[in-house]
């Protein structure tokens, strides 16, 4: 069972334009995490307005980084090694 990492940003608009920051931090978040978890971790990227994106918590702040579910972080930066730790957490919690 992989362990499931949810990323939620938006575009955000600045005087070059609209740039997508957050997911392409995000892309590079999932591509150091599956370096590290190989099929162990599945990291999805949510735009706030897609349809699909999860619920939104009360108070959340952009981007949020969800593991399991659980939010992890609110606003601030995405953080490679806070979610790393989280999920060596969940894995050491799990039987062999």
């Amino acid at each position: 069972m992989s362990i499931l990492v949810q990323i939620i940003g938006a575009p955000i608009a600045c005087k070059d334009g609209v740039k997508d920051s957050w997911r392409d931090v995000a892309k590079w978040a999932a591509s150091q995490l599956k370096a590290y978890f190989d099929d162990a971790v599945e990291v999805c990227y949510f735009d706030l307005f897609d349809a699909d994106c999860p619920p939104m918590p009360i108070d959340a702040q952009l981007p949020l980084v969800l593991v399991n579910h659980e939010v992890l972080s609110s606003g601030g930066k995405i953080s490679v090694p806070a979610i790393r730790r989280k999920i060596e957490s969940i894995l050491e919690k799990q039987p062999v």
